[in-house]
């Protein structure tokens, strides 16, 4: 017996489906929260608190490294040379945010 797994990843502000969504995560009182967002919601969260993360104070680093997250090793592509891999292969990968497991693991599979 075959089984195929399929992955649907979502936005949970629009509840649209799409490849380019990805986890951003963020804390407000000491709570820590992840959501799903396409680029463009992304923008738009990162527009509404800009004013506040530009008066705010940092407190300390982020709290995971995404060279682990990503499970590359220390030395390998940053996302910059990942994502102009993925264009001049004819993926499409937004500017800012998360490169997509996909183009990792497209990019991991040829290198």
């Amino acid at each position: 017996m075959a089984q195929k797994i399929v992955t649907v990843y979502t936005d949970d502000l629009t509840g649209t489906e799409s490849e380019d969504v990805q986890t951003h995560s963020f804390s407000l009182d000491g709570v820590k929260y992840e959501i799903d967002l396409v680029s463009d919601n992304y923008d738009k969260l990162f527009e509404a608190l800009a004013p506040f993360i530009e008066k705010g104070r940092k407190t300390g680093r982020r709290e995971t490294d995404t060279r682990r997250a990503r499970k590359l090793p220390a030395g390998g592509p940053t996302s910059e040379e990942i994502r102009a891999w993925a264009r001049e292969n004819d993926y499409q990968v937004s500017d800012r945010g998360r490169v997509p497991a996909a183009i990792h693991e497209a990019y991991r599979a040829v290198h």
